[in-house]
């Protein structure tokens, strides 16, 4: 019989080694972007957390895992593709007039910089203290979605099959837009003349002032610059923010709807996507949770908050 102690003790040593690790190679390779890297790094944090596991309980996580990763790898080649598929042309104006519409004649992401940023705003310019919490917000899109499935398939897998069907569902909705909507982000439209105001690119900003500065790099160049609309970084924080809020019965997970609105500040205030990007992926996020949501009832498959609210509405009188 295993000491609760010794248990104890062994996972807090696996666990430093994890952080120790991860450091290293964050400090000497770089920060994980890549769907494969992300998986492998949240595969050895589960190895440490159940050290105390056989090996037939740690590869069962290549055996749930390596379908949910294929699929991952073709969206993602598709989306870096996504404007070669079809000859299609890239669109700038539309959210341009939207935007400078709804900023009364000047974009919003010209308003933030104009407050946010010192004048003249470039990636250069000194970072400021909300730099450093929104960039770390932007990476968080890389990591937030899958992380929250492996703490799901450690706990219950079949909350981590309902997840990731949405997660899944999210990725090749925005796929489907980006092939057949190419659009010009605003640094991009920016950069070609189009804005009547010039914005700058200012993701990755802040992290220089905990020496991460060559990062920023990374951040910028993930994906495809075209596959804009909607903005998966702020539906995708919509998702995980809506599916807490569906999940969890305490008071405090109304909190969770305070990440995307936070994404969508840091993605209109780096130039990476417009407001009406937001309103999009928003939606998208909405579009792919009620679809989910309706598709499993028809198979009768109730999440187990449901099944306890049933039951406990059988009991009262």
């Amino acid at each position: 019989m295993n000491d609760p102690a010794t248990s104890w003790q062994r996972r807090a040593t696996a666990m430093v080694v994890f952080v120790g690790a991860f450091v290293l190679w964050m400090v000497f390779i770089g920060l994980p972007t890549d769907v494969v890297q992300i998986v492998a790094w949240l595969w050895v944090l589960t190895i440490a957390w159940n050290s105390g596991a056989g090996w037939s309980a740690h590869l069962s996580f290549l055996k749930d895992w390596w379908g949910p990763v294929a699929f991952l790898l073709v969206y993602l080649y598709s989306r870096g593709l996504a404007d070669e598929l079809f000859p299609l042309p890239v669109h700038v104006t539309e959210p341009i007039v939207f935007d400078e519409w709804l900023g009364g004649g000047t974009t919003p992401t010209r308003h933030l910089q104009d407050w946010l940023c010192d004048q003249p705003c470039s990636s250069a310019s000194p970072p400021h203290w909300y730099d450093v919490v929104f960039t770390t917000v932007y990476f968080t899109h890389f990591v937030a979605g899958l992380t929250l499935a492996v703490i799901l398939w450690m706990m219950s897998r079949g909350e981590w099959v309902r997840w990731m069907r949405r997660y899944l569902a999210i990725s090749f909705g925005a796929l489907v837009i980006y092939i057949f909507y190419p659009m010009a982000p605003p640094w991009m439209a920016s950069q070609d003349g189009y804005l009547s105001e010039e914005v700058a690119r200012l993701t990755g900003r802040g992290w220089s002032t905990m020496g991460l500065g060559g990062f920023h790099l990374a951040l910028a160049n993930v994906g495809n610059p075209v596959a804009a609309m909607p903005s998966l970084h702020a539906g995708l924080a919509a998702l995980i923010a809506f599916y807490g809020v569906q999940r969890l019965r305490s008071s405090w997970r109304w909190l969770l709807l305070a990440y995307p609105l936070v994404m969508s500040f840091a993605l209109v205030y780096y130039a990476e996507h417009y407001v009406i990007d937001i309103i999009a992926g928003f939606a998208l996020a909405g579009a792919v949770l009620l679809a989910c949501d309706a598709w499993e009832r028809r198979r009768g498959q109730r999440p187990r908050y449901a099944a306890r609210a049933s039951r406990s509405a059988e009991r009262s009188p």
